[in-house]
């Protein structure tokens, strides 16, 4: 028996000029989810909108950089897209992005019984008075994918999906890294701390850092070696941030802000690191509490549905906002931690690139087992 062949495509078309060696460094989950899924043996073909068509066969995968330039309505786009999908005669279409269900509709039209299924990538429902229209588009879906379920709500609430439609709770991306000595990685970065802490993220609203200062503020009081190492972006609230740091004595030299660093330099930190900390109000996924407890680093993350998802038995979540509780997980994380090794299994057991690709091949198989649908 062959095995299955899902084609997975990308509409956000590439900038002009990227060629696909520039595509696969620059967006790596382009990669990554489809490598995920192939893992399990799953067989995957990558369609990419862009300006320059190519086919590239890459670890097994093969891509297909479509050429849309003169495709200049969703009609003729989905009636090119649907062609190569029966030309490469793939089981079953995986969208990227919620964003796109008038172009997945497309498709449909031209393949009626080819079984659709979503993944939610930080996407948000449409304005009410475009909802009738996109309740149609909608219908083109067998599956729907959060990495939580309780992700999905805004569009159930919203009546967006058919009953129909299947919701799969998978994590929407993995993570390539890997535990290491965290001596070495002490002695490489400089950091220290009883317990050493990181934070990796924008200091902006959504990520509320002036919460963590306050909860870190907390801790130090039954923490007195604590130290917080700070990588971040995008930052309107530096300012404030050093101002909070300045003034305040349990802060002021136990917060270090390290600014920008390479990608590959994050992994090295990591794994120096005894707790993750995160104040997310809102996250699709969580890329940097993957990577943490990829390197075996304890989390202590806000309560919401993605990292309650994510964390598992072996996170300390606190409320969104709750510096006092904050505080509390910071001194229970510190006394009661996993071990390395207890959160890298949780992560291999559940959002590894191999326990990704078992659940992605457990959604498709039940969406090729439901009834064939057709939407006009």
């Amino acid at each position: 028996m062959s095995a299955l062949h899902v084609a997975q495509i990308n509409f956000v078309p590439v900038p002009v000029g990227l060629g696909a060696t520039d595509i696969f460094r620059q967006w790596p989950s382009l990669v990554d989810v489809a490598e995920a899924v192939a893992s399990s043996g799953t067989r995957v073909s990558v369609i990419q909108a862009t300006t320059r068509p190519v086919h590239v066969v890459r670890n097994g995968i093969g891509y297909h950089f479509s050429d849309i330039r003169d495709a200049d309505t969703v009609a003729i786009r989905g009636r090119r897209f649907a062609s190569l999908i029966d030309d490469i005669k793939a089981d079953v279409l995986h969208v990227h992005g919620l964003d796109f269900a008038e172009d997945a509709f497309a498709i449909s039209q031209c393949l009626p019984h080819l079984p659709i299924v979503f993944q939610d990538h930080a996407n948000r429902p449409p304005h009410w008075w475009r909802r009738a229209q996109w309740r149609r588009w909608y219908k083109a879906a067998s599956g729907m994918v959060f990495t939580a379920p309780e992700l999905a709500w805004p569009y159930t609430h919203a009546g967006l999906l058919d009953p129909s439609a299947q919701v799969f709770a998978i994590p929407e991306s993995s993570c390539r890294f890997t535990r290491g000595s965290r001596a070495r990685a002490r002695a490489e970065t400089g950091l220290y701390g009883d317990p050493c802490i990181l934070w990796v993220g924008h200091l902006n609203a959504g990520k509320d850092p002036m919460t963590v200062l306050d909860g870190v503020a907390k801790a130090a009081a039954k923490l007195p070696g604590l130290k917080l190492w700070c990588v971040f972006g995008n930052a309107p609230l530096l300012p404030a941030v050093q101002r909070r740091i300045d003034r305040d004595p349990h802060l002021s030299g136990r917060v270090h802000l390290l600014g920008s660093v390479a990608h590959q330099r994050v992994e090295l930190l990591m794994r120096a690191a005894d707790l993750f900390v995160s104040g997310s109000r809102s996250e699709s996924c969580g890329y940097a509490l993957l990577e943490a407890m990829a390197c075996g680093v304890t989390p202590v993350v806000t309560d919401i549905p993605s990292f309650r998802a994510l964390a598992g038995d072996v996170g300390h979540l606190w409320p969104c906002g709750d510096a006092t509780r904050l505080g509390e997980a910071l001194v229970h994380a510190a006394t009661h931690r996993a071990s390395p090794e207890c959160v890298r299994a949780h992560f291999d057991a559940t959002l590894s690139f191999t326990a990704v690709g078992r659940q992605w091949a457990d959604a498709y198989a039940q969406v090729l087992g439901s009834q064939p649908r057709s939407v006009r």
